[in-house]
């Protein structure tokens, strides 16, 4: 019942979506559910990534460069915290708290690589997906810039 508990929990996900419903039966398997108390530092700016979490309930807050007084807060349950540190293992760029009680599934980047290069389609669609969410990220950084002026 847990496994197919964290399957339907990957299923709500959008970033899973690239995964079949085998292969988000395969990440559940490899996943853990982790608990949070309000306070609690997720994953800190800088940190070295194993893994994304995916929001299963409670509310987080998102932080760069210590801007605590100015936080981005996550509640939706299947947002996926640090999507691409299931494939770039590179610092992490925010810090991410628990604002109240949350609830995590947890997906190692081991079980995902291994994943995606058992299933090659699976690596293409996850670089499509990167690829698709880095333009978004662009053209919105583009035309703030274009509203704010050329600094």
């Amino acid at each position: 019942m847990q496994l197919d508990d964290a399957a339907t929990i990957l299923g709500r996900a959008d970033f899973f979506e690239i995964c079949d419903a085998e292969q988000r039966r395969l990440l559940a398997f490899a996943s853990e559910r982790k608990k949070f108390r309000p306070g609690s530092v997720i994953y800190a700016a800088g940190d070295m990534p194993e893994g994304a979490h995916v929001l299963v309930s409670g509310t987080v807050s998102s932080t760069q460069d210590g801007a605590e007084n100015n936080p981005f807060l996550i509640h939706e349950p299947g947002a996926v915290l640090g999507a691409m540190a299931l494939v770039v293992a590179k610092p992490r760029p925010v810090t991410i708290k628990a604002v109240d009680a949350v609830e995590t599934q947890f997906v190692p980047r081991t079980a995902f690589m291994k994943l995606a290069t058992q299933y090659p389609d699976l690596a293409a669609r996850a670089a499509d997906r990167i690829r698709r969410e880095l333009t978004g990220y662009l053209g919105a950084i583009e035309a703030a810039r274009g509203r704010f002026g050329k600094g």
